[in-house]
């Protein structure tokens, strides 16, 4: 298993990082807004070291944001990238499914795959995009049944 993805060593935040993310996110968000260009500057200062400034894009600061924002909550945050190959294991495990659960949505070609000589091997852009249709699929069946309740007159 690649390292990088190995889901099995995510361990949440502390409750001391939990709150030091909390705060850093609080003040950071904010210049989310504030900023429409390519690029922000950051300052970084270390002890001892003095402070450097470095230029980052937006989608990247934007994504450092939503990960102070996951800590704050408790939750622990893992950066997959979309090219990656996963196994089956880890794509269950990001599905929060079984894994033969899994192999059954990739034997319906519910996702696409590919072998490396025996195994099964999953693209993490194309388990995003399971994913996002997974949940159109369900908002319209929750929507249909919303519709079809009112019609009924249940009350819900």
């Amino acid at each position: 298993m690649n390292a990088a993805l190995d889901l099995t060593k995510v361990q949440p935040p502390t409750e001391g990082q939990a709150q030091e993310a909390a705060t850093a996110a609080r003040i950071l968000a904010p210049l989310l807004s504030a900023k429409k260009t390519g690029t922000s500057k950051l300052s970084v200062r270390s002890s001892g070291s003095g402070s450097k400034e470095v230029a980052v894009p937006k989608q990247a600061f934007e994504l450092f944001v939503s990960i102070l924002e996951q800590m704050s909550l408790g939750n622990a945050v893992t950066i997959i990238p979309i090219h990656a190959e996963l196994t089956t294991q880890e794509a269950a495990n990001i599905l929060n499914v079984s894994r033969p659960y899994l192999v059954k949505l990739l034997d319906s070609n519910a996702i696409p795959f590919h072998m490396v000589g025996t195994h099964r091997r999953v693209l993490a852009k194309d388990l995003r995009a399971y994913q996002e249709r997974d949940l159109s699929e369900r908002a319209e069946a929750a929507k249909e049944l919303t519709e079809e309740a009112e019609k009924l007159g249940l009350g819900y």
